[in-house]
């Protein structure tokens, strides 16, 4: 049984554009209680500073510019990767991570953001729909542990607001008047409150 289990699986996701090799979307994961000091545990971020980023970035792109293989091993981390339209789907993990789960988080961020932006998983679409694919990576993944990797599930929380919010919403009077009732009705109860005391 190995002394280090944790949740923590995911090191970074890195969305870029391969036709000018810019920077869509990049997240670089640190687990919460790692120990300091030390860049071989897991969970520890080994690129700290935009310069490494940018570094391991630009090398993983030019390995796997001509790769047939969804899997690689790239700085002693494991690397799965998709290519969707001009970009690049990376998601990066730690050398002794499972390929098969983080291949899984790379499926449904393509599959989620194809229903989400109906088929067209493109660089201008994606920057043009930035909000929708920060929702969608961080309902897959939260600091660095894996959430969900179902797409429908993704593609339906990120589109649509709750519907048991939107109906206790619509009954709220937000005018000046609604605003000194609520206060009023707040008094009354906080001073209900007090004499039960």
């Amino acid at each position: 049984m190995p002394s280090n289990m944790s949740l923590f699986s995911v090191n970074a996701i890195l969305i870029i554009s391969t036709d000018d090799r810019s920077r869509i979307l990049t997240k670089y994961y640190s687990a919460p209680h790692a120990p300091p000091g030390s860049t071989n545990q897991p969970g520890v971020n080994p690129y700290p500073t935009v310069k490494e980023q940018k570094a391991f970035e630009k090398g993983l792109l030019e390995k796997t510019n001509k790769q047939t293989s969804d899997v690689i091993l790239y700085d002693g981390r494991v690397v799965v990767f998709k290519m969707e339209g001009d970009v690049m789907l990376y998601v990066v993990g730690g050398g002794d991570e499972n390929e098969i789960m983080l291949f899984g988080v790379v499926l449904a961020l393509r599959d989620a953001l194809s229903i989400l932006l109906k088929h067209s998983v493109d660089k201008r679409t994606l920057i043009e729909n930035y909000d929708i694919l920060s929702l969608a990576v961080d309902e897959i993944i939260d600091d660095g542990i894996i959430l969900e990797t179902d797409p429908v599930i993704i593609s339906s929380r990120v589109s649509k607001p709750p519907t048991q919010d939107i109906t206790s919403v619509k009954n709220i009077d937000l005018s000046e008047q609604g605003l000194l009732n609520a206060w009023e009705f707040g008094k009354l109860k906080l001073a209900e409150r007090m004499r039960q005391l």
